[in-house]
């Protein structure tokens, strides 16, 4: 194979000459952006030569993201680079637009981000998705569209783009990780089912049937082959339950280790025609800083040709209040400081986030009797962090409603903070109100209140409402079996758990 024009160093990856330019291009939206971007770093470790790969890059856009920073964090070990997802849909044909339901108006902001994280030696990639509804303090910038100058300011972490563009996205995930980005890619949605379909389709098992009205995302539980359009609708999908963005992100990654592990077991590494097609479709609609080029995917190839599922790794950040209201802005996500430091401290350290070998945790459903054993808790399908309640007291007892509130957040449950007054007569029995599309976080809510009564009310959104009643004895804890999720400080999981067996 012929050897890169130029021999990298240790630290950071070389930089090439700028490439050519072309006309910037409209950007669509989604969830899948990442796993184009990351994939190609891992197609090019697969030892496919100069010849081969040389001249793709002159199809990426270039962006200049890290013009007049001052002040950014110190470098750590490694690699890092933020991808990106903008929400646009004018590329997408109108049949498509209807088969996959992609109606609406676009909006000017990220839709998905990530931070990658190639270690030193190019044995493992750590990929952190960053909710786009965190809460962030904008950095002093220029408004892009009105010229304004803005002091700092709370918003919701996707705002970042569409105030000041990749730059301001930029100098926002560094505020808030501390994290030193040396690279920088957004890309374009409209190639993603092109790609999915020129690796051959990727495979997901589900082990419940998986369905969202809003995309049309309708899978049995079991093993599926996903086109390129099913695979969009398998990675936009945040109504199948109370989980939401949260469980559309462990969706994305579960899709990106799949990719992964087709990418490098069928065959796509070893026939150039395949991967200069795939890699074409995939660097046509990539924008990126001057310096990531071909160069730099063959440095990164020289050092991870052995690259596997189980080199890559996978986290969100950790959360600690998923409703964190904001005036004027709304409902937000906020981390949770201490360990969102930690998970970042180890990134710059250039240290695994997934255990070394994952151990079946203790059960968490020990029996209660007997000296020092655990509670007891049951298993539901939804985790309680993810399921929104908010409580009534239907009961003449002062401060009920304060105390079921308090007992549901102690057991996970992601709850308003604010119980109110029922209104009518005294209940008998407690109630549990839900909308119908989230049933299964109904289910899991009522086994927390043993004896609940269970009712469907067509519009009532992602929020369930619990009316206490005078059967009120406790609540009982709860934990979600999430098959797969990993362990470690960060519940961190490696491409070979969550891709098929």
């Amino acid at each position: 194979m012929p050897t890169p024009p130029r021999t990298p160093p240790r630290r950071p990856v070389p930089r090439p000459p700028a490439p050519v330019r072309r006309r910037r291009p409209r950007r669509p939206r989604w969830g899948m952006r990442m796993a184009t971007a990351l994939s190609v770093v891992v197609l090019a470790a697969g030892g496919i030569g100069h010849a081969v790969v040389t001249g793709l890059d002159t199809g990426i856009t270039r962006v200049d993201p890290f013009k007049d920073m001052k002040n950014r964090p110190q470098a750590g070990h490694g690699m890092n680079v933020l991808v990106v997802g903008t929400d646009g849909r004018d590329r997408i044909s109108p049949e498509e637009k209807e088969k996959y339901r992609l109606g609406g108006a676009p909006c000017h902001c990220t839709d998905t981000v990530m931070l990658v994280h190639i270690s030193e030696d190019r044995e493992r990639a750590s990929v952190v998705s960053l909710p786009r509804d965190s809460y962030a303090e904008m950095p002093e910038h220029t408004d892009l569209t009105s010229g304004k100058r803005h002091n700092s300011h709370p918003v919701k972490l996707n705002a970042a783009y569409a105030e000041g563009g990749p730059g301001l996205t930029v100098r926002t995930v560094e505020s808030m990780t501390g994290v030193k980005i040396d690279h920088y890619l957004e890309v374009d949605f409209t190639s993603f089912m092109r790609t999915v379909d020129a690796i051959g389709g990727v495979q997901i098992c589900t082990s419940r049937p998986v369905k969202d009205s809003y995309t049309g995302l309708d899978l049995a539980a079991g093993t599926h082959e996903l086109d390129g359009g099913q695979a969009l609708q398998y990675v936009r999908s945040r109504h199948i339950d109370g989980a939401a963005d949260i469980g559309r992100m462990q969706r994305q990654q579960k899709f990106l280790a799949a990719l992964i592990e087709r990418a490098t077991s069928g065959g796509v590494l070893l026939n150039p025609v395949r991967f200069r097609e795939m890699a074409t479709t995939m660097l046509s609609s990539v924008r990126a800083d001057e310096d990531f080029g071909t160069d730099q995917m063959l440095a990164l190839a020289k050092a991870m040709r052995g690259f596997t599922p189980a080199s890559s790794e996978f986290v969100s950040v950790p959360i600690g209040d998923m409703s964190f209201p904001v005036k004027g802005i709304g409902s937000t996500v906020k981390w949770d400081a201490a360990k969102a430091q930690k998970l970042f401290q180890a990134l710059r350290e250039d240290r695994p986030l997934a255990p070394a070998s994952q151990k079946p945790a203790a059960s968490a459903s020990a029996s209660v009797s007997g000296k020092g054993a655990a509670p007891r808790t049951a298993v539901v399908d939804v985790a309680p962090r993810t399921i929104r309640v908010q409580v009534y007291n239907g009961t003449r007892t002062d401060g009920l409603g304060r105390k079921v509130d308090d007992a549901l957040r102690a057991t996970g449950f992601d709850t308003t903070r604010t119980p109110m007054t029922g209104s009518g007569q005294e209940r008998a029995r407690t109630l549990v109100e839900y909308d119908p599309r989230w049933d299964r976080s109904a289910k899991s809510l009522a086994t927390a209140l043993p004896g609940a009564e269970l009712r469907a009310v067509r519009g009532r959104g992602g929020t369930l409402r619990v009316t206490v009643g005078a059967d009120y004895r406790g609540v009982t804890g709860v934990r979600a079996e999430e098959p797969g999720r990993g362990g470690g400080p960060f519940e961190a999981v490696t491409g070979d758990q969550v891709v098929c067996p």
